[in-house]
Parts: structure tokens; sequence; C-alpha cells
């Protein structure tokens, strides 16, 4: 989380005061290129995982409900937000699709508009934020399942050794799963939301 502050601050300063049009003008094939590496070590972590699989069978298809729900449920809390702000409903759909990943949102949101993209990455780190501070109270007085859905996708990284601190070592490979399946799904659903509404 500090190392990507610093990143965005060295940003802004060099934008402002190191204004390097070469970058600039190669900006769309430098951010795609990270792109790649992110989804690049995505897999690397789901290849790691020999042991995820075979222990994932046990749970059987009702696994598949919790990172269901989780995408549902975040698509619905951008379209409430969306009805307080500015935001177009679209715009504030798609934010929500980050699921949490805010590098990848604010990466492609960035593409439409330099506001769009930081309110993603800002909207995605606070739910990340959120996240630490509440998993504990969530698994001790709502439920595992739901400490698991409010992490969104962070739950395979960040979030996990807060998640299996809190919760029993099942829910921890359920965490894993559920957060595997929300990250890989962040780029589908925002080029679909991006698409159905038309957003460019």
């Amino acid at each position: 989380m500090f190392g990507i502050t610093i990143a965005i601050v060295i940003g802004v300063i060099s934008g402002l005061f190191f204004r390097n049009d070469i970058l600039i003008s190669n900006s769309d094939d430098i951010v795609n290129l990270g792109l790649c590496l992110l989804l690049f070590f995505v897999g690397m972590d789901i290849g790691d995982s020999g042991e995820l699989f075979p222990k994932l069978k046990k749970f059987g298809k009702k696994i598949w409900l919790l990172p269901i729900s989780t995408i549902f449920g975040s698509l619905i809390g951008g379209y409430i937000g969306s009805l307080f702000t500015t935001l177009s409903v679209g715009e504030g759909v798609a934010i929500s699709a980050g699921l949490g990943w805010y590098s990848l949102s604010a990466i492609e949101l960035s593409k439409i508009s330099a506001e769009l993209g930081s309110l993603a990455f800002l909207t995605n780190v606070l739910r990340e934020l959120f996240s630490i501070l509440s998993v504990p109270f969530i698994a001790k007085y709502i439920g595992s399942l739901e400490s698991v859905s409010v992490a969104g996708a962070t739950s395979m990284d960040s979030l996990l050794p807060i998640i299996n601190r809190n919760n029993s070592a099942d829910i921890s490979i359920v965490a894993f799963f559920s957060g595997i399946t929300l990250t890989c799904s962040v780029p589908f659903l925002l080029t679909i939301i991006l698409n159905i509404f038309n957003i460019k």
C-alpha cells in the first residue's frame, strides 16, 4: 500500500514538473504491459497453489455462490452509490466492478478519464481498508462467509491473513478460491460493463 502511494505521488510530481512527451505518447502501451504483468503474477499464484483444487472438491458447487453473490452485491452497491453522487449509473457500476482490485480498475478506467481512474483507485483502496478493519467484527458477529465477501478480490492476498486469523482453516480455502475467482473476473466484468453502458 505504501509503495503504491509513493508511486502515485512521484507520478503526479513528474507530470507537473518533469513532463516527458515520449512517456506520455506511449502511456497506453506501458499501461498494457503493466496490466499483463499483473495478470501473469495472478496466474502464478493460482499455479503455486497445487493443493487448492483437491481441497475445494469437498465444498461442491455451492462454493461458486460466494464470488457470484459478491459480484452482484458490489455492482448493486455501485448502482446505489451513483444515485447519491454526480456519477452516472454506468460509471458507478464500473467503479464497483473493480471488486477491491484497485490497481487494475484504476488502470482500465483511467483510459476513459483520469478522474474516473482516480475515483476507482480511491474507492477500491477504501474498500480494502474498510475490510481490514471490519473483517474481525463481521467474522465474529455476522458470519464467516460474509467476512470473506466484504474483502472482495483481496481475500486471496492482502486480506487472507486477517480472514485466516478470524475464521477456521476451511474458510481460508474458500477465501482464496473466492479471491482468485473475483480477480480473474474483474477484467471481463469491466469490459462488459463499459460496453453495456457505452462508456468511452
